[in-house]
Formats: structure tokens, sequence, C-alpha cells
């Protein structure tokens, strides 16, 4: 992954991450982002792909990146992944919500996105 700063423009697509040290860069660099954790083989989280690039082009102020867990398994642990795929949202760094529920189609990430839970 590329140094990014918070005045670098946010990416239109999905940064794909391999390393919790990744993750951790990309969050220092972006005041809101939503990563996508999925696994390989999964087909819920290829079903969700093209969704969650949807939502990085609709989203100015979001940074989204993807992430398999299972590359660096201290992920698991630090974020409680406990199913694939999971899409977790942050602001300044910190955890503000969670969806967990497989497939999730664009309507339902915005209302999300809106209203983390």
């Amino acid at each position: 992954m590329t140094t990014a700063t918070r005045t670098d423009a946010t990416p239109d697509r999905p940064v794909a991450l391999d390393s919790e040290a990744d993750l951790d860069e990309l969050l220092a660099a972006h005041d809101r982002v939503l990563v996508d954790f999925y696994t390989q083989g999964c087909t819920l989280c290829a079903s969700i792909e093209p969704v969650v690039g949807n939502v990085a082009r609709a989203h100015d102020d979001l940074a989204v990146a993807t992430i398999n867990p299972r590359d660096d398994p201290p992920l698991i642990e630090r974020f409680r992944i406990t199913s694939a795929p999971t899409l977790v949202l942050f602001e300044d760094g910190e955890e503000v919500g969670r969806l967990a529920d497989g497939f999730q189609g664009g309507d339902a990430i915005d209302a999300f996105l809106d209203d983390p839970q």
C-alpha cells in the first residue's frame, strides 16, 4: 500500500490491503474508512465486492478497503471477526459500527454509513 496522509484524496475504489500494518496506515490517513473483511472462496464475499466498489465511488468522504484477515491472523482477534463478509466502519481510527449480516446491497450499506450501529 502506498503511504497516504489526511490531505491525500480519498480513493474512489477499494484499496486492497495485505496486513495489519497496511490497515493501521489507512486508518491513520483517512477520517472515515469502511473495511470489508473477506475470505477467499466465500461466495457472499465475492458477491459483495462490486457493491463495495460502488460504495467507494459514491462517497467522497469515505476510504474503502478490503482485507483477508486469514492473511494476517492477528486481525481476526483484534477486530473480532467471526464471519465473512464483515464490514467495519471507522471514524478517526475508532470503530463506530459493523455490519456482519452476510450479503448487503448498496442501499443497506448506505443506510449503515448514515447510521452505523
